[in-house]
């Protein structure tokens, strides 16, 4: 197992330089170079005014040193510049200073500085990432155990109404994009004039106007500084915060269920045909043959091999998340890792788009090792030589 995961971290690695190397190239087109360049400066700038900024910040040199000095193997550029000002990638107003480093990268834990959020790229995805954190630990807390529950459940009635109604339901979610439910939902939920929220302020079911708030903005607050919980050690009384006191119901109801209800039909599918497939087994028959509980059939012989084939499934929803909370967090105004990526490829900010890709591509190899390492030990049959 030991040399297993150190081939697979060194292949993770190989991967993660190629992956980020065309993200590199992309990012650093012409064209995009000379829209920030105006957008940095002047719209009305001419051609050479804009080469000659290109030329001042390190622009123009090729791909291949400028990837070098962005992961901090290779020293790190100066340029004196027309104005007189020697500037480098390693100073953050971009003027070099006396304390000024020469190795400035990802290795340095330099992410350069963001253009949108006027803040270092490395504190903006601290903030972001931990949000979207939040929000992928709600939706998985409600779609993964609602979605196994439903495909076992459909999976031992295999053909039965309960089996029709619940994939069809399953399918219908899967089918319905973010963009499509979250705007239902809202219209549905959280409108003072439309949906359900009047109806049963009329009745007086609820005495609020709405049910839900369609903003999650006040979800992803940060924690106030006098706030203090006793029995929880300093380091993780910001992540209690953001995971049990800022999300609340109202607030952040509508996105968990919209990312939820996207994924939960795919997984409760991949169950219902795993468990229906394992129910058929000759084991199976030969246990109820001898007179086993069905409950106790279900629970100690065929849940763990119906589970083998969906958690592959759900440990591939942990990247799929990462791209749909971009269309929720946008639709939600919640200020996650998706919206910081909106904004970033919105205004062509070079250095968090990099920052963002690199979360990904780290996130995406982490949990393709943790499903096949988990994958040997729901699967006995499977060794690793």
């Amino acid at each position: 197992m030991g040399i297993f995961i150190i081939r697979r971290t060194a292949l993770m690695l190989l991967t993660a330089i190629s992956l980020t190397f065309i993200v590199f190239v992309m990012t650093n087109l012409q064209p995009n170079l000379e829209k920030l360049a105006k957008t940095q400066g002047n719209f009305r700038m001419s051609e050479a005014e804009v080469s000659s900024y290109l030329r001042d910040r390190g622009f123009n040199r090729p791909i291949t040193l400028k990837y070098g000095e962005w992961l901090g193997v290779v020293p790190s550029y100066r340029i004196e510049g027309r104005d007189g000002e020697t500037r480098s990638r390693c100073s953050a107003h971009g003027v070099i200073q006396s304390n000024t480093p020469r190795y400035c990268g990802i290795i340095q834990g330099y992410w350069g500085q963001s253009w949108v959020f006027k803040e270092p790229v490395a504190d903006v995805i601290a903030k972001r990432l931990s949000a979207t954190g939040v929000l992928m630990f709600w939706v998985f807390l409600v779609m993964v155990p609602s979605a196994l529950f439903l495909g076992v459940l459909a999976g031992m009635k295999e053909g039965s109404r309960l089996d029709r109604t619940l994939s069809t339901g399953a399918i219908a979610t899967t089918a319905t994009p973010e963009y499509v439910s979250g705007v239902v939902f809202i219209a549905l939920l959280a409108s003072s004039k439309f949906g359900l929220s009047p109806l049963f302020n009329s009745l007086g079911w609820s005495d609020k106007r709405i049910l839900f708030k369609g903003s999650a903005t006040s979800a992803a607050k940060e924690m106030p500084t006098d706030y203090d919980i006793y029995w929880l050690p300093d380091f993780l009384e910001g992540f209690w915060w953001k995971v049990a006191e800022a999300p609340t119901l109202e607030n952040f109801m509508l996105p968990v269920l919209t990312i939820a209800l996207y994924g939960m039909g795919y997984i409760a599918r991949m169950t219902r045909a795993s468990m229906a497939e394992v129910m058929t087994s000759q084991y199976i028959r030969t246990a109820r043959l001898k007179g086993v509980n069905f409950r106790n059939i279900v629970i100690k012989h065929a849940l763990r091999n119906a589970l083998i084939a969906p958690f592959t499934v759900i440990m591939l929803q942990i990247p799929w998340l990462l791209t749909g909370v971009v269309i929720v967090e946008t639709l939600f105004n919640f200020k996650g890792l998706g919206f910081a990526l909106v904004q970033a490829a919105g205004n062509n900010d070079i250095d968090l788009l990099l920052a963002v890709s690199v979360v990904s591509v780290i996130v995406v190899l982490m949990t393709q090792l943790i499903s096949d390492i988990g994958y040997v030990f729901l699967n006995p049959r499977i060794s690793i030589s």
